[in-house]
Formats: structure tokens, C-alpha cells, sequence
């Protein structure tokens, strides 16, 4: 038996050592052939160059949520997750990316027209929407037409519609207008039954950030304050689209009654409701949209209309911006997303990331002005001083700061515009959220009922801290002066850099939410407009008649982009997926996941936030 034993024990080794060496030549392999892979399609594919078609229409498909800044994905993740069929559930798209190609198209005499193509637009807030739609209008003004087709509009995609010269819908689309509205899940009875000890300390009465983790219902003031800055932009959005469709802003069915009685009417279809109320103007089926375009624009090999999608047509009309040198220049920084201490990857801002960028634009002695483009509910105070400092700096430079506001500009998002000589927002900016709060949770109930205690002894009434132990009085008390403390900085700041009392600042702060247009009202901002105005504005400001635009942003180094380009265009070739569209099941699981990760992700070193999570959210 003696012998026999250490014999087993070899083979066993022997074969646990050819099973790893055989894994490591698989993996190895795998890895070789999938680069090769790679290389072989892209050198060898006849059709690498993309041709834009002598007499097309530019389709705008527009796939995904249009941001200002996308989230950084790693190259290789996204094309690991195309290949295995787990394509990424929130694609966004580059609001440049669609104002650029919308403007060549303009002067591009192979494209005849545009046709709006925006079943997968998931989402383009109403700001960035307008910004859009000012540039199709740019378009029509070289006397070519704008087309919107579809099977049926969701609300943002209805907006962008009705700036075309036409909208066809299929006889059985769908397509109801429901307005704005600023619905929360609340979960404070089950963090009753979970035993958690929730610590809030705020300032401001409008300050309901956290509100869902400490009542079941949205408060009064929190009701009063949505629903004004919900109200002003429902009325710009019915002010647009009635101008667009020549019909009168009463149009809106915002009665369930009227609507019941127009759908009546319409025998119960969608499709001839909005027809009837001018909604859209022909029914048409897939065929008869394709061969009326097949008569505006010709037809292609596939037997389609001759067309060109947005992101081919962007590859290859990608324009060359000829900056020089020695030109003065006004240099646009995107501050995109929750503002987070130290350094963060693009679609986020870090305090410190942030920083690197402004002292950029100061150390470049061509910059004379700078355009600081801010898309943010806010985040950490202290990443915000930090952004707010290096901005003072700038301007002690000599060089011209103007806070130009996107979609949302709240809270933390409006101490870094605060500082700055202008402020531009849309009439339909989120701003405004002026309050701090900090907060967090103990868990010694819950780990009471496992019958986990936690005990000791501590030099200072401040030693042994701890998520499992119950928060002293006074040491909550101690919390609450610093966020006391927090908020007066606040409007201190504000009421220096817009020539207003602390008082006067106080009574329109209280973390109360405000439309563009209402802030400029009450003097939180200095004009309407969009980031083109803005520009115009900084260049005006400092005195600048010929000047030049600048990016400052994450510059990629020369593997990074290799990689980048090698693996987006290997993506190209995989099989299109078919999405499923998600239950509604799903949808709320991911909404009240989606409230979790906008407090989750918090990270001041000190836990005192002025951040807008309703902005975001909506």
C-alpha cells in the first residue's frame, strides 16, 4: 500500500499539471485567434471605406440617451459584451456628435434630406432636444426637407419630430403626450422593519433629497417646488411643438376626459387620434414610407432609399478643425454628471479632474476666455469648493469665465457656475437646489435582533465611531453645525458673485429647484441661451473679434485610441442583436436601483453633499 500511495499522488499531479497547461494553451489561442481575427477583418474589408451616396437622405437614427458626455467604457469590455450578446442596456450618444452631423449635412450637396428615424432614442431631455431642434431648423433653411418617420413617439422623440416638414406614423403606431411629472419610491417603512438607524442633517426647506429615506410620501414643499419647474417645462415644451405644428397650445389633451371622447371618435385607434389632432400628418405603412422616399432620394442596391445612418455618415464627414497655434482661443470644459472627490473617469465629475482641466485653460497663454459647460445635479461640497478655487484662479488670471448650464445645473452644479463673470442657461435648465445635506445609517437595531452587540471603551467621546453603534446626541449635533456651516458658505458664495444679500440669497435657496427661466427672474442667472450662445458671450466678454474653440477634455493616449478604433470597428461586423424591450417589472426595479446608486455613489470626505437627486432623476 506504501508504494502505491506516492504512484497515485504523482498522477494525480500529472494530470492536474497537463489539465492547467492545456487551460493555458486554450486561453492563449483563444486570445491569439481573436486578435487575428480582428486585423483580418479590418485589412482585408473591401467596404472599410464608407462612401456617402451622391443623392441620399441622412438618416438620424439616434440609438440611446443624448448626453453631453458619455460615461468612459473600457473598448474591450463593450466589444466583449456586442459579442456575447449583452450590448450595453443605456448606449448614449454625443450631443455634438448630432449637432455636427446636422450642420455638414447642411452644406453637403450629396444629402437631399433628413430623415428622423427615433424608435431607439431612449432619452434627450428637453434642453438638449431644443438644442437639436434649433439646428434642423438651420437645415430646413437650405431649402431641404426634414422627414420624421416612425411607429410610434414617446414624448422626447415627439419634440425632435415636430420640427420635420412632415411626420408619418404607421396606421397602427402609437402615440399619447403625458406631460412632466416627478414620481419617487420612498423606503422608509422598510427601513423600519429592517431596523435602520437613519442620521439626516440638512438645510433648506426644499432640501428633499432625502426625503425618500425618511418619509413614505413626498413632503408638501417638495410637492409646491416640483411642481412649478415641472409646469415651466411642460409650457415650453407645448409652446415649441404648438409653434411647429401650427396648432393652438390648448391642443394638449391633459384631460383623461377629452382624450377618452377624441379616441372614441377615432374608433379606439392611436394612430387616427393623432392624425385627427394633427399630430402627425399621413398614416403610412413601412412600404409606403419606402417608396415615397424611394421617389424624393432614388433607390440604393438593397432596393431601399438611398440613405446614409448617423453614426456612418459621421465617419465619414467627420469635419477637420484646423486649430492654430497662435490664435486666441475660447476653450470649452464639460463638467458632466455627479460631482465626486479626487479624480474620475469622463461622464462624472472629479473634483480634482476638474481642476487638472480649468488650470489647463489658465497655464495656455492663447485661452482668453473659458466656457465651462455644466450637466449636473451637483455631489460632494468639498469637490465643488475645489473646482469653485481653481475657477477664482482663472479669473485672477485675467481670462473670462462664463457658465454656460445644460440640462441641469443644481445644487453642487451651481457652485461651479456661481463663480464665473456670466451664467446662460435654456429656459428649461433644472437649477437653482441651493442647500446642503450629509447623512448616514447605524445599524445596531438590525444587528440587535441577530443578537450582534458592540461594546468597549474609548479615550474621547468621539472614539469607536461606528455603523454598529447607536449615534450620541451630540455628536449628531456636531454634524449638524457643519452642515449649518456648509450652507452658509453656500449662499455666501452665491450672494458675492451675484451682488445679492444673504438674505436675499436665503429666501430663494432653501434648496428650492427653479427652471432657467425663473432663475433668471429672480437673478440666479444672467441670460438665455444655449452653449452657442454661451461661446459668443465669453468671446464678447473678452473683448475677442477673431478666436477659435477649444476642447479641453481627457486627452487618450496613442494605445488607447488604437485600441479604441480596433475594436469599434470589428463591431461593425458583428450580427445586429435584437433588444428585448425590458418589463415593466424590470423598469421599476431599475428605478428604485437607479435612486439607490444616485446616494450610493456619494463620496465627500467630510459626507456633506449639495446635490439635486430629483434633477437627475427626471
Amino acid at each position: 500500500m506504501s508504494d502505491k500511495h506516492p504512484s497515485a499522488i504523482v498522477r494525480i499531479s500529472k494530470s492536474l499539471f497537463q489539465l492547467l497547461n492545456v487551460s493555458r494553451k486554450i486561453i492563449v489561442n483563444v486570445v491569439f485567434f481573436l486578435v487575428l481575427f480582428i486585423f483580418v477583418i479590418i485589412f482585408t474589408n473591401d467596404e472599410a471605406e464608407i462612401i456617402v451616396p451622391s443623392k441620399a437622405a441622412l438618416v438620424l437614427n439616434i440609438e440611446g440617451d443624448v448626453v453631453e458626455q458619455k460615461v468612459e467604457i473600457d473598448p474591450l469590455d463593450a466589444f466583449l459584451a456586442e459579442a456575447t450578446d449583452q450590448p450595453n442596456d443605456r448606449p448614449e450618444v454625443l450631443l455634438q456628435d448630432v449637432l455636427d452631423a446636422i450642420s455638414i449635412a447642411k452644406e453637403d450637396d450629396r444629402i437631399q434630406m433628413i430623415v428622423l428615424k427615433l424608435a431607439k432614442m431612449s432619452s434627450a431631455n428637453i434642453t438638449k432636444a431644443r438644442m437639436i431642434a434649433k439646428y434642423l431648423q438651420d437645415f430646413k433653411t437650405s431649402g431641404k426637407k426634414v422627414i420624421a418617420v416612425g411607429d410610434q413617439f414617446t414624448q422626447d422623440q415627439y419634440y425632435l419630430a415636430s420640427y420635420a416638414d412632415e411626420i408619418w406614423m404607421n396606421p397602427n403606431g402609437w402615440l399619447l403626450l403625458d406631460g412632466y411629472g416627478r414620481y419617487q419610491t420612498y423606503v422608509k417603512s422598510a427601513f423600519d422593519k429592517l431596523a435602520i438607524s437613519q442620521h439626516i442633517f440638512r438645510v433648506g426647506t426644499y432640501k428633499s433629497a432625502v426625503e425618500p429615506f425618511i418619509r413614505d410620501d413626498m413632503s408638501q414643499e417638495a410637492k409646491e417646488a416640483n411642481r412649478l419647474w415641472l409646469s415651466q417645462l411642460w409650457a415650453q415644451y407645448k409652446t415649441d411643438v404648438a409653434a411647429q405644428r401650427e396648432f393652438s397650445i390648448d391642443n394638449f389633451d391633459e384631460s383623461i376626459d377629452i382624450l377618452l371622447d377624441k379616441l372614441e371618435k377615432a374608433d379606439g385607434k392611436i394612430a387616427q387620434y393623432a392624425l385627427n389632432n394633427h399630430w402627425v400628418d399621413q398614416l403610412k405603412t413601412h412600404d409606403q414610407i419606402n417608396e415615397t422616399l424611394l421617389a424624393m432620394v432614388g433607390r440604393n442596391t438593397q432596393g431601399n432609399f438611398n440613405q446614409i445612418g448617423f453614426n456612418q455618415y459621421l465617419r465619414a464627414s467627420t469635419p477637420m478643425v484646423a486649430v492654430g497655434g497662435n490664435a486666441d482661443k475660447v476653450a470649452v470644459i464639460v463638467a458632466k454628471g455627479t460631482i465626486l472627490d479626487g479624480e474620475q473617469p469622463p461622464g462624472t465629475i472629479g473634483g480634482d479632474t476638474l481642476a487638472k482641466y480649468l488650470k489647463q485653460a489658465r497655464l495656455n497663454h492663447h485661452v482668453k476666455a473659458v466656457v465651462l459647460r455644466v450637466d449636473s445635479p451637483g455631489g460632494s461640497a468639498f469637490a465643488s469648493d475645489v473646482i469653485r478655487h481653481e475657477i477664482d484662479l482663472l479669473k485672477q488670471a485675467g481670462k473670462t469665465v462664463v457658465a454656460s448650464m445644460g440640462s441641469y445645473a443644481a445644487s453642487g452644479g451651481y457652485w461651479i457656475s456661481a463663480p464665473a463673470d456670466a451664467i446662460v442657461a435654456s429656459p428649461t435648465t433644472i437649477t437653482g437646489s441651493i442647500g446642503i445635506f450629509g447623512f448616514f445609517m447605524t445599524f445596531e437595531k438590525s444587528l440587535e435582533k441577530l443578537g450582534i452587540f458592540t461594546d468597549g471603551v474609548g479615550t474621547t467621546d468621539l472614539a469607536g465611531f461606528s455603523i454598529a453603534r447607536p449615534l450620541n446626541d451630540k455628536v449628531a449635533k456636531v454634524f449638524q453645525l457643519g452642515i449649518e456651516r456648509g450652507y452658509q458658505d453656500f449662499i455666501a458664495l452665491v450672494a458675492k458673485h451675484r451682488n445679492m444679500s444673504l438674505q436675499e440669497v436665503d429666501k430663494i435657496a432653501q434648496g428650492r429647484v427653479w427652471s432657467g427661466l425663473q432663475a433668471q427672474q429672480l437673478g440666479l442667472v444672467d441670460a438665455l441661451g444655449d452653449l452657442d450662445d454661451a461661446i459668443s458671450l465669453a468671446a464678447e466678454l473678452a473683448n475677442l473679434t477673431n478666436y477659435e474653440t477649444m476642447l479641453i477634455e481627457k486627452v487618450r493616449s496613442t494605445e488607447e485610441l488604437f485600441w479604441q478604433n480596433i475594436f469599434t470597428e470589428t463591431s461593425a461586423f458583428l450580427p445586429t442583436r435584437t433588444k428585448q424591450t425590458p418589463d415593466q417589472l424590470h423598469i421599476l426595479l431599475n428605478h428604485v436601483k437607479q435612486e439607490l446608486t444616485a446616494v450610493s455613489t456619494l463620496n465627500d470626505p467630510q459626507g456633506i453633499y449639495a446635490k439635486c437627486i430629483a434633477c437627475e432623476l427626471n
